[in-house]
């Protein structure tokens, strides 16, 4: 199954939007929040992003989805610190975070390939809310 990885500067953010995601999903579904720096404070970390790359790839691969663009720098740098088998599997999504989140969530958790995961994360930039 997919996995997924939340990074967003505020760990708080990260961790509600894993929290949100895994009530949509299975029991199994690996999803994990990158959120924040070791010290509590508001920033993002790429060696806390690549551990949490390892922990939910289960071998189909990863999505990471991020909140600003920092934090997709720390993402990027964090694939450079993984095994290059790994690296080729994860995937950073063009996503808003919470919508996409949810959608790739749920998407991995029927059992989707990577590139359908990634996809549905995508797809939700087209969301409309009115």
């Amino acid at each position: 199954m997919v996995g997924l990885v939340i990074v967003s500067h505020s760990a708080k953010i990260a961790e509600g939007i894993r929290e949100f995601a895994l009530e949509l999903t299975k029991p199994d579904q690996r999803i994990l929040a990158a959120g924040g720096l070791g010290d509590g404070a508001l920033g993002t970390d790429a060696t806390r992003i690549s551990a949490a790359i390892e922990a939910a790839d289960s071998g189909d691969g990863v999505v990471v989805l991020v909140d600003l663009g920092s934090g997709v720098l720390s993402a990027e740098t964090a694939l450079e610190f993984l095994d290059p088998q790994q690296a080729a599997r994860t995937r950073i999504a063009d996503a808003p975070l919470v919508e996409g989140a949810i959608a790739a969530a749920v998407e991995a958790s029927v059992g989707a390939p990577l590139a359908e995961v990634v996809q549905a994360a995508e797809d939700a930039r087209e969301l409309h809310k009115r």
